[in-house]
């Protein structure tokens, strides 16, 4: 698997970069120790913001950048983990899905970057593709049914899209059988370190979803 950044979206955004992380792992309902993990994340973040801090953020900020950009309104597109740290600043709590999902959201909240977590195996082909999400393309976000996804920033495989920094697509979502993890990272804060979110992503992974053979490129 390897990952190409399309010229129209790297014309718009010349300092992005993507992590791009493959495992073996195993899934497993939310163990007690993970929940008291995000929990203390989340008083962590409800602590320190509030709800018009979150955009203020500099890797959020950098998104919601980017999304302009390229042509998609953030306010009416949030990124992930900003919904996420909006759930948390408004005191709804974190939902759990299982132990790769979540160790992902993890990630997310803790570097500010938007996570994508795939099933390898139901991707298709063996190159993904960073591009702008074209109007009327055809998208099924998880949990949320068919999203817009014109002006987004898009990853897509030999099938179309799979993963955007709002919402991840059914086709590929990862689920209780799956055993090969593809990750993407979105750097699009020009100040992140790749290694420390790639050490960081590492230990997630390891602790909770047993992930083995763990390698990692930045694009």
């Amino acid at each position: 698997m390897k990952i190409d950044i399309e010229d129209d979206f790297r014309s718009r955004q010349p300092e992005y970069r993507v992590i791009l992380l493959k495992a073996d792992v195993e899934v497993s309902p939310t163990g007690d120790a993970q929940k008291q993990e995000m929990d203390a994340i989340a008083g962590d973040i409800a602590s320190r913001l509030k709800v018009e801090d979150i955009n203020k953020q500099s890797t959020i900020a950098a998104t919601r950048r980017a999304y302009k950009a390229c042509g998609k309104d953030p306010n009416r597109y949030r990124p992930s983990q900003e919904q996420l740290m909006r759930r948390i600043v408004r005191g709804l709590g974190l939902y759990n899905v299982d132990s790769l999902v979540d160790a992902g959201n993890e990630l997310s909240l803790l570097t500010g970057c938007s996570v994508g977590c795939f099933d390898a195996d139901k991707i298709e082909g063996d190159t993904l593709r960073v591009g702008i999400g074209r109007e009327g393309e055809p998208y099924e976000g998880i949990g949320r049914g068919p999203l817009n996804v014109g002006g987004l920033p898009i990853v897509r495989d030999a099938a179309g899209g799979i993963g955007t920094p709002t919402s991840d697509n059914e086709r590929t979502k990862i689920s209780a059988s799956t055993k090969r993890l593809v990750m993407t990272v979105h750097l699009f804060d020009p100040t992140v370190e790749a290694d420390q979110v790639i050490d960081l992503a590492t230990d997630l992974l390891t602790r909770h979803a047993g992930a083995l053979n763990i390698s990692a490129e930045v694009i």
